[in-house]
């Protein structure tokens, strides 16, 4: 790494002007989200509840997870004092910024608690069933963290968490933006440290909730990694189409450089071999054990859900390892462009993997039209809801954080 002569920064490249098309994107994309889930509700009348929140759900998980990458970014560029990345941090802030909006897009999942969780209708028919219920000696064991109230007021914590963090630290580099004052660039450095611990906590525990628990049997002490993993791919992809997307438009011309493009070609890299790693070790782990109550997850999604078990080892780990690793790939705008593309897809592959076969056992021959056409206007949805909330903070303020004390060092980054 070496940096060059300080630059500064043309004001029209950083924000959006008056009258811009994007300016008032966000509003059309709050009025699809509202038109796409009362089309998704109109196709879960007639027993289709089930199919409607696990589509939701899965939609949900995917926007989540790079609103929380972007977060888990923004915090560890705090916390390193990173001085390359500040030309992109204001990007994942606004990523990040979009959590008070999800928090609406949960409570479809709060709603179908009963169709979602076989935990949730047990305690229900535990309750008010009586002797006449079979009991489940491991549900039985786990009513005291598994059930409906406790749930809730985790979901309430983690979001609670995750805005305050979210809107803190993204408050203070738009305050510094206003004022200059580096306090704010020292103070959020100091917060860094601890918040970690809030969000490796509440990250865990959240992948735990919403998604291990859909099958209450099945455990994996690594799962709130493997799911943290998954959502850093899904947002150094979003950040690598967000840049170029801007950059083809007039914005962030030479201020995000080939050099921070392919920093971030590499970051997309890296992470994708670490959830490879993560996802064998815990392969690896449940299989060579051998218990029954550990392999039967891992079962399904190896017999009838086979392809897409083989379309995740060959596009989320063989294929992208092979084609990301040449620095000429990662430099390439376009072939840049094309992986992160397909890594957001293939992320968003693997959480309907997480989900689907809790409830298509048959794997894809058992999901209908209907099921397929949910899982399109499910994520159109949640779609509409997180880009209305990020283009609301991308035209609310400068696209870089235009008075940061590293400013100059980043726009002097180059890579060798």
């Amino acid at each position: 790494m070496a940096h060059g002569h300080a630059r500064t920064i043309d004001p029209e490249q950083v924000a959006l002007p008056d009258g811009h098309w994007l300016r008032g994107a966000w509003k059309a994309c709050f009025l699809g989200a509202a038109v796409f889930f009362v089309a998704s509700l109109a196709m879960a009348q007639g027993g289709h509840r089930t199919a409607f929140h696990a589509a939701w759900l899965i939609s949900f998980l995917f926007f989540l997870s790079i609103a929380l990458g972007g977060l888990f970014f923004t915090l560890l560029h705090h916390c390193a004092r990173a001085g390359w990345s500040v030309v992109v941090r204001r990007l994942a802030e606004n990523a990040a910024a979009t959590l008070p909006w999800l928090a609406i897009g949960f409570i479809p999942v709060l709603l179908g608690l009963h169709q979602l969780y076989e935990w949730a209708h047990y305690g229900a028919e535990v309750a008010h069933g009586g002797a006449e219920v079979v009991r489940d000696p491991i549900l039985d064991w786990k009513a005291g963290y598994l059930n409906e109230v406790f749930f809730v007021a985790r979901a309430v914590f983690y979001f609670v968490v995750w805005i305050w963090l979210a809107l803190r630290f993204r408050s203070w580099s738009v305050a510094q933006d206003a004022t200059g004052d580096h306090q704010w660039t020292r103070k959020a450095h100091w917060h860094s440290g601890y918040s970690f611990l809030l969000y490796a906590f509440t990250v865990t525990f959240a992948a735990f909730d919403w998604i291990m628990s859909l099958a209450p049997h099945w455990f994996s002490t690594i799962f709130g990694g493997y799911f943290f993993a998954g959502g850093l791919v899904g947002l150094f992809a979003f950040l690598i189409v967000n840049v170029l997307f801007l950059q083809w438009n007039g914005f962030l011309g030479d201020v995000v450089t080939k050099d921070h493009r392919w920093d971030l070609g590499k970051l997309l890299f890296a992470f994708t071999v670490f959830w490879a790693y993560l996802a064998f070790s815990q392969f690896m782990l449940i299989w060579y054990s051998n218990l029954p109550e550990e392999t039967g997850w891992f079962q399904d999604r190896m017999t009838t859900w086979k392809t897409v078990s083989l379309l995740l080892m060959f596009g989320h780990f063989i294929v992208p390892f092979f084609f990301m690793m040449p620095r000429t790939i990662k430099k390439n705008p376009m072939t840049l462009f094309v992986a992160a593309k397909w890594m957001l897809f293939i992320h968003f592959v693997d959480l309907a993997w997480l989900v689907l076969p809790t409830f298509y056992r048959d794997g894809l021959s058992a999901m209908g039209a209907r099921e397929w056409l949910l899982l399109l206007t499910c994520w159109l949805s949640m779609a509409g809801l997180f880009f209305g909330a990020y283009l609301r903070h991308l035209a609310g303020s400068a696209m870089v954080p235009v008075k940061d004390p590293r400013l100059a060092e980043s726009l002097a980054f180059e890579n060798f």
